[in-house]
C-alpha cells in the first residue's frame, strides 16, 4: 500500500492518501488529502504538523448531536466546513457505553446487522447522496490541503474514500484494502473500549457489539456497494447521477489531486 499513516497523537486513523496509483498511471499527490477520526480533541503540536503540511481546510462529515457533543477545534489558518453525511448519529459513533448498553445487551450480532444496514442507508438516503456530492465539489475547488473526518474516520470517511479514489481511478482493490486499514490502525481504540466496558460490568454480549460497531469488514462496505449495483446500476452511475458529480467535476478532482 502507498498510503503513509500520519505520525498524529491526539488524531485518530490518520492517513495521507498520496501515492496510490490512479488514473492513466499518474499518482495521487502527497499531502493533499488527508482522511482521519475527529479533530476535537487535537493538540497544538498536531495542528501545528498540518499547517506544516499545508492543510487549509477541515471537512467534518458527522451529525450535528456529535458536532454539539464534541466540536472540531478551531485552527488558527485553517477553514472548518461540516458536511453531514447523516442528520442524526446513524452509526452509533457518538453514543456513550450506556446508550450502547441499552441498545445491544441482548443479541451479539445486533451491532454488525445495524453496520450492515447503516452502510445501505448511507448510499441510499437521498440527504447522504447529496452530502457525498457537496463533500467532492468542496475538495475539487479546496486549497491547499483537506482533512476530512467524521468520528473514527472509518464509515462516513471510509465512503467518501471510496468515492473520491473511484473518480481518480485507484483500482477496486486498493480501495478494498484501504478501507479495510481501519481495523489495525483503530486496535487500540477497540481494546480501550472493552476495557472500560467490562470494568464498567458490560457482558460478553455488549461488549462483542462494541467490537462490531467499532471496526471496518468487507461485509460492510459490501452492503453499501451491493446497493449501488443493484439500485443505480453501479458505481460510475452512482458516483454522475445520485452524487451529483459531473464529468466536468470528475475531471478538476483528478487535475487537482494527480501527479502529472
Amino acid at each position: 500500500m502507498a498510503e503513509e499513516l500520519l505520525p498524529l497523537k491526539t488524531v485518530r486513523n490518520p492517513r495521507d492518501l498520496g501515492g496510490y496509483a490512479a488514473f492513466a498511471g499518474r499518482k495521487i499527490k502527497p499531502g493533499l488529502l488527508l482522511r482521519t477520526g475527529t479533530v476535537a480533541a487535537i493538540s497544538a503540536e498536531d495542528a501545528d504538523y498540518l499547517r506544516a503540511r499545508g492543510v487549509k481546510t477541515i471537512i467534518d462529515l458527522r451529525s450535528p448531536q456529535e458536532c454539539c457533543k464534541r466540536p472540531d477545534k478551531q485552527l488558527a489558518g485553517i477553514r472548518n466546513v461540516n458536511i453531514p453525511i447523516n442528520n442524526r448519529d446513524q452509526t452509533k459513533a457518538g453514543a456513550s457505553l450506556a446508550e450502547l448498553a441499552r441498545l445491544y445487551s441482548l443479541d451479539p450480532l445486533a451491532g454488525f446487522r445495524h453496520m450492515v444496514e447503516g452502510y445501505r442507508l448511507m448510499v441510499t438516503e437521498k440527504h447522504a447522496q447529496a452530502a457525498f456530492g457537496r463533500v467532492l465539489a468542496c475538495l475539487a475547488e479546496a486549497e491547499g490541503g483537506t482533512v476530512y473526518h467524521c468520528s473514527e474516520g472509518k464509515d462516513r470517511t471510509g465512503l467518501v474514500t471510496v468515492f473520491l479514489l473511484t473518480i481518480l481511478g485507484v483500482d477496486p482493490e486498493t480501495i478494498r484494502q484501504d478501507y479495510l486499514l481501519s481495523a489495525p490502525y483503530l486496535n487500540g481504540y477497540r481494546a480501550k473500549r472493552d476495557q472500560e466496558a467490562r470494568e464498567n460490568g458490560e457482558s460478553l454480549v455488549q461488549r462483542a457489539n462494541l467490537r462490531s460497531l467499532g471496526t471496518v469488514s468487507n461485509e460492510y462496505l459490501d452492503s453499501a456497494l451491493i446497493a449501488i449495483d443493484q439500485e443505480y446500476g453501479g458505481m460510475e452511475a452512482f458516483i454522475s447521477k445520485q452524487l451529483g458529480v459531473t464529468a466536468a467535476l470528475q475531471d478538476q478532482l483528478r487535475a487537482k489531486y494527480l501527479e502529472k
